[in-house]
């Protein structure tokens, strides 16, 4: 299928081009060819324009929801500047000049249309600032791209974060505007990968700034010397007892402060070792605790420390599930995350 980055850029330029043709058909070529500004008929070249425009922002929606390849904030801000200013160049500039032309040429006011891309920018400039405002203060969504967190989430689960939950943010920077809340020990949280912040991560919250994790050869977790409660539920059966590759996987119920969930320990090496979170960090680990790659790694592109800039929010909510290997969970949507 190619980068997702680069075929998404490659959708991006393509939509701009047909939005440029669109508006100087709409602001230049149209008075002069229609002075009344009144014809519902747009040449061949515009409509095949709107067309495409239509089908690649489609495209770039699909790779954004399948991929998570590029920053949804950023786009939706870039989209919803893009039309704000598209309308307001038309309500304050070019509107009163095809107005003016089409008084002369004898439109009545209300025959008077608007260029197609000023009426695309103008029906969708408030549902994106919605959408934006809910994506960026209430909930997000996101999608499981792995099996790291089984078995509390498997791959193909879309999830809800609550964004309200650690403090509010602005889109794009993440600056913090209004601090409500702070994580605990057993959160499930969307970090955004310090390494590469534009990928998200979702692990659990193991380690707060301060703590001295260790996690010895029997797979048993210690939180500043004090073993976190591990008990044995007998093998992983999978959700429809299907030949998973983790069928028979042991697992285990486990207690972090107030947090009771489950883990799973997948027959792979036991990532072992010992580490000071520094102050302003946390550090995080997948439920599926040997094949996560998670803060106990110092590899490259591996999440090693998290910075509290980095927090993106608290996954509460399971409200969808596509694309596993049994095809879709129907049980698991609505389900709280553990």
């Amino acid at each position: 299928m190619g980068n997702p980055d680069d075929i998404f850029l490659i959708f991006l330029y393509a939509a701009i081009a047909c939005l440029l043709v669109i508006l100087v058909d709409g602001w230049f070529i149209r008075p002069q060819r229609d002075p009344g500004a009144s014809s519902v008929e747009e040449p061949l070249y515009a409509r095949l324009a709107g067309i495409a425009l239509v089908a690649l922002c489609a495209g770039m929606l699909w790779r954004l929801f399948r991929y998570e390849a590029v920053d949804f904030s950023l786009m939706l801000v870039s989209i919803g500047a893009l039309s704000g200013l598209v309308w307001a160049l038309d309500r304050f500039v070019f509107s009163r000049t095809r107005n003016a032309r089409a008084a002369a040429a004898g439109t009545a006011p209300e025959r008077v249309r608007e260029p197609i891309a000023v009426e695309y920018a103008r029906s969708f400039f408030p549902v994106i600032i919605l959408v934006l405002v809910i994506r960026s203060f209430v909930f997000e969504p996101f999608r499981i791209p792995s099996d790291s967190m089984m078995p509390t989430l498997f791959d193909g689960d879309f999830i809800f974060v609550s964004k309200y939950s650690y403090g509010l943010r602005l889109p794009v920077s993440n600056t913090l505007l209004l601090p409500t809340g702070t994580p605990h020990r057993g959160d499930v949280i969307v970090f955004r990968l310090p390494p590469n912040p534009k990928i998200n991560y979702i692990k659990r919250l193991v380690g707060l700034p301060g703590d001295l994790i260790r996690v010895d050869d029997n797979n048993q977790l210690y939180v500043n010397d004090q073993p976190m409660r591990q008990k044995p539920e007998g093998p992983y059966q999978g959700p429809k007892q299907d030949q998973w590759e983790y069928l028979g996987a042991a697992t285990a119920g486990e207690q972090l402060d107030q947090h009771a969930h489950r883990i799973m320990f997948a027959s792979k090496p036991i990532k072992t070792g010992e580490w000071r979170v520094p102050p302003g960090h946390y550090f995080f680990m997948g439920d599926n605790r040997n094949n996560s790659q998670d803060s106990r790694f110092e590899d490259p592109g591996a999440p090693g420390f998290v910075p509290e800039q980095n927090l993106v929010g608290k996954a509460v909510r399971i409200w969808l599930n596509l694309d596993t290997r049994d095809g879709p969970l129907w049980r698991r949507i609505g389900s709280a995350i553990q």
